[in-house]
């Protein structure tokens, strides 16, 4: 694995990582408070880091593209002030609701730039 797709990968074992220790935490606590943080962390973590990873490994010539270093840091950069930002939002911080919003456009606009590359590598292969 070479690029962003190790960079994707690497990034999904950090968030799958986290997201277990948050469901450890929640589980022995009883507090399910961050349910929603943890299922962000491991779904829109975790696993879409782990698909764009094995999307680039699998299309070479998609990971060789220009713009798919600049998905990798769209996507890091907003998935993780998402998940901090709810995290703290739901913890009771209510004037981080804007923030939230905020990187879940960064997010959303990831997902969109994926779909730009990904779409014609597929059509091509």
């Amino acid at each position: 694995m070479q690029g962003v797709a190790k960079n994707f990968f690497v990034l999904a074992i950090i968030y799958g990582i986290c997201g277990l220790a948050l469901g450890l935490f929640m589980g022995m606590s009883g507090d399910h408070v961050q349910m929603p943080a943890h299922a962000h962390i491991m779904v829109a973590g975790w696993l879409m880091s782990a698909v764009f990873a094995f999307f680039y490994h699998l299309f070479p010539a998609a990971r060789a593209s220009r713009l798919a270093p600049v998905h990798f840091w769209l996507t890091a950069i907003s998935g993780i002030g998402l998940v901090t930002a709810l995290a703290f939002l739901l913890a009771g911080n209510a004037a981080l609701e804007p923030l939230v919003g905020m990187f879940s456009l960064g997010f959303f606009v990831a997902m969109l730039l994926f779909a730009w590359i990904a779409l014609p590598a597929i059509r091509t292969a």
